[in-house]
C-alpha cells in the first residue's frame, strides 16, 4: 500500500473536520427544544405545591368536624322525639297514674287483677328511643271499676332499677284502656319491664 502524499494527507484532515462538525450540527439539532426529540431525560420534575389548595391534615379535620356535627344533629334531633313523646302523655293521665300509685301503696302482694292487665313493647322508632310499653288493662267484670297497675323496670341482675305507675278509672264492663309506662333510664344498659302489681278498686 502507497503512502499518501501530503496533498493527500490534508484532504483527509480537512475531510475529518467536516464530518465532526456535521456530527455535531446534528446532535444540536436532535436536542433542540423545538423539534421532538428521540431521548427524554430520565429525571421527572417535582409539582409545584404552590398550586395546591389544601393539605390532607386539613381535610381530615374538616370531615372530623363534619362527622360530629351530623352526630350531634342527631342526638338532638332523637332528644327532642324523646320529650315530645313525653309530653305527649296527658295531665289527667297523668292524675290517673298518682292516684294508682296511691292506691298501691295500700296493697300487699301482687294485687287482686294481675289477670286483667297486659303489656306489650313499644318500638323505640316511635318513643324517641326511650323504652316505653302500653299496659292493657281490661275490665272483665259486670260492674265499673277502676285500675291501678305498677310496672317495674329490671336490669340485667333482675334488681328494679326504676318503678312506673299507671291507671285507668271508672272502667266499663268490658272496657279497656291502655295506658303507657315509660321509662326515663339512659337506654344502655337495657332494662327489662315487668308487671308487678295490679289492682282493680
Amino acid at each position: 500500500m502507497s503512502t499518501p502524499s501530503p496533498h493527500g494527507r490534508s484532504r483527509i484532515a480537512a475531510l475529518a473536520v467536516a464530518l465532526t462538525a456535521a456530527s455535531a450540527l446534528t446532535l444540536a439539532a436532535c436536542n433542540d427544544d423545538s423539534g421532538g426529540s428521540s431521548t427524554s431525560s430520565a429525571r421527572p420534575t417535582a409539582p409545584d405545591t404552590a398550586s395546591f389548595s389544601g393539605n390532607v391534615a386539613s381535610a381530615l379535620a374538616s370531615a372530623k368536624a363534619s362527622v360530629r356535627a351530623e352526630a350531634s344533629k342527631r342526638a338532638a334531633s332523637a332528644s327532642a322525639a324523646a320529650s315530645s313523646f313525653e309530653a305527649s302523655v296527658s295531665a289527667e293521665v297523668e292524675l290517673a297514674n298518682k292516684a294508682a300509685r296511691t292506691e298501691l301503696a295500700k296493697v300487699d302482694g301482687a294485687g287482686n287483677a294481675m289477670s286483667d292487665v297486659t303489656m306489650t313493647g313499644k318500638p323505640r322508632s316511635e318513643t324517641g328511643g326511650l323504652l316505653a310499653v302500653v299496659v292493657t288493662i281490661t275490665n272483665k267484670t259486670d260492674k265499673t271499676a277502676s285500675y291501678a297497675a305498677q310496672v317495674d323496670f329490671l336490669d340485667s341482675s333482675g334488681k328494679v332499677a326504676e318503678t312506673r305507675y299507671v291507671g285507668a278509672e271508672d272502667l266499663e264492663p268490658g272496657e279497656r284502656a291502655q295506658p303507657v309506662a315509660v321509662s326515663r333510664k339512659p337506654t344502655e344498659p337495657v332494662l327489662t319491664p315487668k308487671v308487678a302489681k295490679a289492682q282493680r278498686y
